[in-house]
């Protein structure tokens, strides 16, 4: 619970930095009347609801909570990006590579009094169907964690994160 209001805290203190409309100008890349704020589901690891927030045209937070498949559990995470390669330009959509460090908190929960909590750091890399005609985008990431769990066998392990969505933007 502590997790979640803890980015609650963070999308509430990251809205007011984010690049106003006038900024963008006619010529931005994500269009004009597609709002910086974008909700949706994710399906993978974790399945999910995802937001994400435009900070400028090429940087944003985003962010998942949902249901972990691997060791069952809750899982939250969140993730500075960086848009900084555009791979194809069309009237429809853009297609931007993502990536950015991020972190990840899991409860793992095996069954029984298996249960554990691990704090991790995570690498994500993506691509993006920004879709200009509508406020919309979909999405497909990878994303390696680095993770100390916090069990009666405690230790550093890795773990890989993979899901695709979409997003509605308002």
């Amino acid at each position: 619970m502590r997790s979640a209001l803890a980015l609650a805290a963070l999308i509430g203190i990251a809205a007011p930095a984010r690049a106003d409309d006038s900024a963008r100008g006619a010529d931005s890349a994500r269009g004009t009347d597609k709002g910086t704020l974008g909700v949706g589901i994710i399906v993978g690891e974790p399945t999910g609801v995802t937001f994400k927030l435009y900070l400028t045209d090429d940087r944003a937070i985003q962010g998942a909570v949902g249901s972990a498949f691997i060791g069952g559990g809750l899982q939250l995470h969140g993730d500075y990006l960086f848009h900084p390669y555009i791979l194809q330009t069309r009237d429809s959509f853009v297609l931007p590579l993502y990536i950015g460090p991020g972190v990840r908190l899991i409860d793992y929960n095996g069954g029984g009094n298996s249960s554990a909590f691990a704090f991790g750091i995570r690498g994500v890399i993506g691509l993006l169907f920004d879709f200009k005609t509508v406020p919309l985008d979909a999405f497909f990431e990878l994303a390696p964690v680095l993770e100390y769990k916090f069990s009666s066998g405690a230790g550093f392990q890795t773990a890989l994160n993979a899901g695709a969505g979409i997003r509605y933007y308002f």
